[in-house]
């Protein structure tokens, strides 16, 4: 349950168009609903600003079926990560209401609609390289789902710096940049000597065998140089999402 469906609720309670049994039955599962294999947390949208989301890659598509439907009778929007195809085609029989974004491997249910007013401004999401790309759409689809202005620049890493360059516009107008890279990971450091803004390094598992499965991004974005720029973890696409969230929310 997010905050305008309880704003709804209570205006309605106030003006006697729903009545208390009514308001009650409506939050019965508020804040917390027991399901045989989990505990859902619907108060923390209300509490954090982001709605819990379904991590999906432990979790069998029975588990993930029963989950959303707790969570779709609450209101949207519903995201799972970490989805892959198998077991998406298996969710999506059962609740073929689901998008399924398969280069993000998320599925997404009731998304926000894009609402600039509540934001300073928009987020950039940067890829360094086109292997990039999942991470960097898992943090893409994440904002837009929760109505949070986006723009993106894929596959412009400091091997052709060119491609970031010819491209400064998107990065001076966005109040957060997200910036996902493997390899060696140096591109957030030369974005966080171009802007003024938040930079949100993602390290990637991409790289040959001395990245060490992206320790090697990680450790270079850990000793960045560069002014404002902070650091998740590992391939954390949803987690610079939600740093983005929080920083550019009014």
């Amino acid at each position: 349950m997010n905050s305008q469906i309880l704003h709804t609720l209570l205006q309605e309670v106030q003006s006697g168009t729903c009545s208390i049994e009514q308001a009650l039955a409506t939050l019965r599962n508020f804040p917390g609903e027991h399901l045989p294999d989990a505990c859902l947390d619907h108060q923390r949208h209300v509490r954090t600003g982001i709605p819990e989301v379904i991590y999906g890659a432990s979790k069998t598509a029975e588990q993930i079926v029963a989950i959303a439907e707790a969570m779709l009778r609450q209101g949207g929007p519903v995201i799972a990560t970490r989805v892959d195809p198998n077991k998406a085609r298996e969710i999506l029989q059962r609740l073929p209401q689901f998008h399924y974004a398969r280069d993000a491997g998320m599925l997404i249910c009731q998304p926000a609609e894009e609402n600039p007013a509540r934001y300073r401004g928009r987020t950039l999401v940067i890829s360094a390289g086109t292997s990039d790309m999942p991470v960097a759409e898992e943090a893409r689809l994440t904002l837009t789902s929760l109505g949070h202005p986006v723009d993106r620049l894929y596959d412009a890493g400091v091997a052709g710096l060119h491609r970031l360059l010819s491209r400064q516009h998107l990065l001076q107008n966005a109040k957060v940049i997200i910036v996902v890279a493997g390899m060696e990971g140096a591109l957030p450091s030369v974005v966080g000597g171009l802007v003024s803004c938040p930079v949100i390094a993602v390290p990637t598992s991409v790289g040959y065998g001395a990245s060490f499965g992206g320790i090697a991004a990680l450790l270079g974005m850990l000793n960045s140089c560069a002014p404002g720029v902070a650091v998740v973890n590992i391939d954390n696409g949803f987690g610079a999402a939600c740093m983005a969230e929080a920083i550019n929310c009014r």
